[in-house]
């Protein structure tokens, strides 16, 4: 009997575990979904809060751009200003100013003008300079301006005969044949057309407004031979880059009007032209393919370059052939981070890269004897650690997590 009753304890005590056991196993499974649906949740809250950070980074940089264009900064960088450090340390040396009365200002002296000294002597009918005992001298400066000057250059050719024997010499050479008119007379006439985009029509007022007539047919024909004489020249000089080793390159937009559509209301379009710089060479060349900026423009004129490409990030260069070593710019990168100054990090990245300049411009190749190799040796010796100590800057914005992707100073922006 007791028995019994022991087995009726014990199986009612089975039968209460196993109730417990289901209930924990349900909320166990309760628990389990309910992870699940929080895991869910927090994936979408992180994506979303990656793609809102996106979005606000793509809305920082509109807002740079615009504040940019606003302010008119360049992406040059600046030079220092008269009295401020420079990147290699030095001062530099302010401009040889004179005083004025009025409030203590300066004025420039012009020191690069060509100067004309006229003595002036007091004109009082009392005054004899025989007698008088001169005491001090100063000096009142007035600037001309001398408006343009033609001249007539007339070569009297003289021949002779000696010894059975005639000498005649020939006369100045100009750059056209069979034309009279010299190098600085096309100049200055390309000058005009060219640089000051002055129609040929106003060129020509301007020249009979200061003493020399020229027809609008000779006027064009200069400039239409002068611009065949230099298509030549142009087609020498951008083989002559790619026989460098080493070239920079680089693409700029702007404005062209095109009255294709409509005559009266011409379209504004955004167009690019290329340069590309022999750095050895110091010979720069530039070319425009229809205002295009795609990859293949610069791919075409690099098909056959073997050596070493210097740019910034834009894609096409990350995408030329072989046989070329591309080099990233460093002002490019040093950029980013100047747009976020005040950031501890990133401002550590700036200084390092300034003791890099600071560093390489202690010397330059070609004087003192400086060659490339001491350059390279210079280098070698003082980059490293600055390299070193950029890197470990660098790594530590990748794995802070005070600084998510897609925020302004981590590297998946410019990926």
């Amino acid at each position: 009997m007791a028995r019994s009753r022991m087995e009726d304890i014990l199986t009612a005590q089975l039968e209460a575990s196993n109730m417990f056991n289901k209930q924990l196993l349900s909320q166990i499974e309760t628990l389990s979904a309910t992870i699940k649906s929080m895991e869910g949740t927090i994936a979408s809250l992180r994506e979303a809060l990656l793609q809102k950070d996106k979005s606000l980074t793509a809305s920082e940089n509109k807002i740079r751009g615009i504040s940019k264009l606003i302010s008119n900064k360049s992406e040059k960088q600046s030079r220092p200003k008269q009295g401020q450090e420079t990147a290699s340390g030095e001062v530099k040396p302010k401009a040889d100013l004179k005083a004025r009365k009025n409030n203590g200002a300066k004025r420039d002296m012009h020191y690069e003008l060509e100067e004309v000294v006229k003595d002036v002597y007091p004109d009082d009918t009392e005054f004899d300079i025989r007698t008088a005992i001169e005491i001090g001298i100063r000096e009142s400066i007035r600037y001309r301006m001398v408006p343009m000057k033609f001249q007539k250059i007339v070569c009297r050719l003289h021949t002779y005969r000696q010894d059975e024997r005639i000498f005649s010499c020939k006369a100045i050479q100009a750059p056209l044949q069979n034309s009279s008119f010299d190098g600085s007379f096309i100049a200055g006439m390309a000058q005009l057309r060219y640089i000051y985009s002055m129609p040929v029509e106003r060129i020509i007022r301007y020249f009979n407004d200061n003493g020399f007539h020229v027809n609008k047919a000779t006027a064009n024909g200069l400039l239409s031979k002068t611009a065949d004489m230099f298509e030549n020249l142009y087609k020498a000089l951008g083989r002559a880059v790619l026989e460098d080793d080493y070239i920079s390159c680089d693409e700029t937009y702007y404005k062209v009007m095109d009255k294709a559509g409509n005559p009266d209301t011409p379209n504004i379009n955004k167009e690019y032209i290329w340069a590309i710089s022999a750095m050895n060479l110091n010979l720069a060349y530039y070319f425009y393919e229809n205002g295009s900026r795609q990859k293949g423009v610069i791919h075409k004129k690099l098909e056959k370059y073997k050596g070493t490409v210097q740019s910034d990030g834009y894609a096409p260069y990350k995408s030329l052939g072989d046989g070329i070593l591309r080099l990233s710019c460093f002002q490019h990168c040093k950029r980013k981070f100047l747009d976020i100054q005040g950031n501890p990090d990133a401002d550590r990245i700036t200084g390092l890269i300034n003791q890099l300049y600071r560093e390489e411009h202690k010397h330059c190749i070609g004087v003192d004897k400086w060659t490339g190799n001491d350059n390279l040796k210079w280098r070698r010796k003082y980059s490293k650690s600055i390299m070193n100590a950029l890197m470990v800057a660098l790594k530590r914005i990748v794995s802070s997590p005070e600084y998510p992707p897609y925020s302004m100073i981590h590297p998946t922006i410019y990926s």
